[in-house]
This record gives C-alpha cells, structure tokens and sequence, in this order.
C-alpha cells in the first residue's frame, strides 16, 4: 500500500520534543506526481511549510537507485522531515524513473542518467508551476552527477536560483559540465565528506577549482553517505544556510505536535 502523508498522526506532548532521526516536524504534505516529456510518470511527496510561507524550495535528486537510492535516503527524510518547520524551507522529493519507495514506483527504467535528464526537468518544471520561490537543485551521491550534467543548461538553468551538492563522485559528470557551471555563475555549495569513498577533500578543491563560485566545504569525520546524526545534521544546516543565503544552525529541540511513521 502507498504511503499516505496525511495519515500522520501527530501528538502534542505539552513539553520539549528532542528532534531525532525519526522525529516528524509538522508540514502540508501531498503525495504528488511528475509527468516527463517522454510520457513517463514519476511519484514523489512535497513538503511546504505549515504556515504557508516558503523562504525556499529543495528539489531533491537522490543516489544511484542501483544501489540503494531513491526518495527516502536518510538525509532527504530528514530533510522533508524537518526544514519545512524549523527553516521555511519546502522540500519536494521523488523517484527517478524505475525507483521504488514506500511512496510507490516510478514508471520506466534506470538510463544511466541519461533519460534522468527529463526527470529533473520534470520535478522543476513542476516547482515553477506551483509557484514555489527560490528554487534550487540539491543533489546527492547520482544526484550531483544530475545536477551538474542539467542544472546548468536549459530549461532548467533559467528555472533555478543555484545548487547543494551533498558527497559529488565526478564519475559520470565531468570538466565540460564543470566548466558549464562555471559560465552560469549561480552559486554551487559542494559538501564533501572527509572520508569519502569516491572524492575526498584534496582532490574534490582540485576538480572544482573549475567554477570559481564553487563554495567547497570539507566535513571531517563524514563519510560518503552521511551516517549518523551528528553528519544528517550538519549536511542540513550547510543546505539551509545556502539556500537561504544565511548562517543557520537548525534547532535540536522542538515544542509543539510530532509524528512519527506508523510501525
């Protein structure tokens, strides 16, 4: 059975709620639908603050689905859980084409990023049609290789403010793309892990040295998939406070209603 957001059932305490890895912050949360230019249809969820007031919006490509990626990776979950409340921040996130998550599957197959180039182009077409301000591609692992082939070019490149890169390979991306992203000048915040298993600091400083408006932050002591709270937490305060041009250091606590995903 699909996941419904709206049967969230939250809970107010009365006392001051610790925000955990599982811990559901109060958002309008829909299940929505993509529809690609070649004819495919691609699930997803979008998150808009309560209050209806967006300061940003986080359209979210997630890592390679042939090995474990899709809309629920952990930092996106947190992320949809989370930024909504504590920043203003919407979060829209969805399957690539072929990937399944308990939002259900969407249609067609992997294509080695190629045929992912209308998915992206899809889910911010699908931004602006909404109306959401202040949009920018966040993507992570597979979904920096997205962003950097895409982002940078038409349609995409006129529909966008900028980009988060969470732990970039460069594998499929390369210095062409680079160099795109160089001559677009929007703002590009890079988050590389110390201990990455593909790029690690050193070599990431050289690749990017590419796109001057690369703002490159090395994390010590993080590794490529971001485990672990400390890491999850610190991945969102670098994606808010680019997003909203700001220094942010999200809240750990949080007094009012809470959820959490039914057993």
């Amino acid at each position: 059975m699909v996941f419904d957001p709206a049967s969230l059932d939250f809970i107010d305490s009365g006392v001051v709620t610790p925000v955990r890895a599982s811990t559901i912050l109060p958002a309008v949360r829909e299940n929505i639908e993509l529809t690609t230019a070649d004819g495919l249809t691609l699930v997803g969820e979008l998150a808009l603050p309560a209050d209806g007031v967006v300061r940003a919006t986080l359209i979210t490509l997630h890592p390679l689905p042939t090995h474990g990626g899709f809309m629920d990776s952990h930092v996106y979950k947190k992320a949809s859980y989370r930024l909504p409340a504590l920043a203003g921040i919407a979060v829209l996130r969805f399957n690539t084409r072929g990937t399944a998550s308990a939002r259900g599957t969407s249609e067609g197959s992997f294509d080695e990023g190629i045929g992912e180039r209308l998915d992206v182009e899809a889910a911010v077409q699908f931004a602006v049609d909404r109306g959401l301000p202040n949009r920018w591609l966040l993507g992570w692992s597979f979904g920096t290789e997205l962003v950097l082939e895409y982002g940078a070019v038409a349609p995409v490149a006129q529909q966008v403010q900028g980009a988060v890169l969470l732990s970039p390979p460069l594998h499929r991306a390369t210095d062409t793309d680079l160099l795109a992203w160089s001559a677009y000048g929007k703002p590009l915040t890079v988050l590389v892990p110390e201990f990455d298993d593909y790029l690690q600091p050193e070599a990431a400083t050289v690749r990017f040295a590419l796109v001057p408006q690369a703002k490159l932050i090395a994390v010590d002591g993080a590794k490529h998939l971001w485990v672990g709270e400390k890491y999850a937490a610190r991945a969102l305060n670098e994606i808010a406070s680019s997003v909203l041009g700001t220094d942010v250091e999200l809240s750990a606590q949080w007094h009012g209603p809470v959820a959490a995903l039914p057993v």
